[in-house]
């Protein structure tokens, strides 16, 4: 899959690292939400190993309050154009908001990661194929108006809802990512679930990102703090590359860049033992 001017590797396991620009993020918020900030954390997770970096202006914390659109552009599109003045290392833009997926395309990001899988406003597909970049659709339900019936084929039906959006908006078929959406509209047991059955989208003919940094289900499995969390992210990274997925999206890059590292070497030694 080509995003920007780098061709990433679907036999291979990329890290996306996390760069919140909010004073509110869960786990980050406020560490870099000046341009100076943003820009030395951003070189320094290239340098730990991150091959894209995810710029996000509004945060989607459990009981987050939703900014306007014009404050979430004033937000993530100095620091994209900072960045990319830097680096030629892909931008995604996390955004639902198509008003300002549009702004941050227009400043150079190279791929939309919607949280909403094009379901919140029906105006984004329309804007990424505009660009002609890939996206990244990520599961999402309100589950308190939409309740599941059986999860695990709701949640594949629902992908699959995300993929016809994307086709009929005019999205490429090669610029399509799934992300199975961990934390949102999931119980704690749903989230294991997706874990676990990360295969059930890779099935999709889709490249696939996996986005448990530091999330609740790790807080909940392991009885620990946000800040305490790597080690119960390095593990999900683990199954990510075993799984196959293309991409991770991580807070702390080196950890989990040497995990995967480590991980596709036994895998590659095994493959070619066999």
């Amino acid at each position: 899959m080509i995003i920007g001017s780098h061709n990433f590797d679907g036999n291979h396991t990329h890290i996306m690292g996390i760069l919140n620009v909010t004073p509110d993020s869960f786990s980050d918020g406020g560490k870099y939400n000046k341009k100076e900030a943003a820009l030395r954390h951003a070189m320094s997770m290239i340098e730990d190993g991150a091959e894209i970096i995810d710029i996000g202006g509004e945060s989607t914390r459990p009981g987050y309050t939703m900014i306007s659109p014009e404050e979430e552009m004033d937000r993530v599109c100095p620091v994209i154009e900072l960045i990319k003045k830097e680096t030629d290392v892909p931008i995604s833009l996390d955004t639902y908001k198509s008003s300002v997926a549009d702004a941050g395309l227009s400043c150079g990001a190279d791929l939309l990661n919607d949280i909403w899988g094009l379901k919140y406003d029906s105006d984004m597909a329309a804007v990424i194929a505009k660009y002609n970049v890939p996206c990244c659709l990520m599961h999402n339900r309100n589950i308190e108006k939409n309740p599941y019936n059986d999860f695990l084929d709701d949640y594949v039906s629902d992908m699959r809802e995300c993929i016809e959006l994307a086709l009929s908006g005019g999205i490429s078929n090669d610029k399509i990512i799934l992300d199975p959406g961990v934390g949102f509209g999931k119980s704690y047991t749903q989230n294991l679930l997706v874990i676990k059955h990360l295969d059930l989208l890779s099935e999709l003919g889709y490249p696939v990102l996996l986005g448990t940094s530091r999330k609740s289900v790790i807080g909940t499995a392991l009885d620990l703090p946000k800040d305490e969390r790597v080690e119960g992210t390095v593990a999900t990274s683990v199954i990510a590359a075993q799984k196959r997925c293309m991409f991770v999206r991580v807070h702390d890059v080196k950890e989990n860049y040497r995990a995967v590292k480590m991980t596709e070497a036994i895998l590659q030694n095994f493959m070619e033992y066999r």
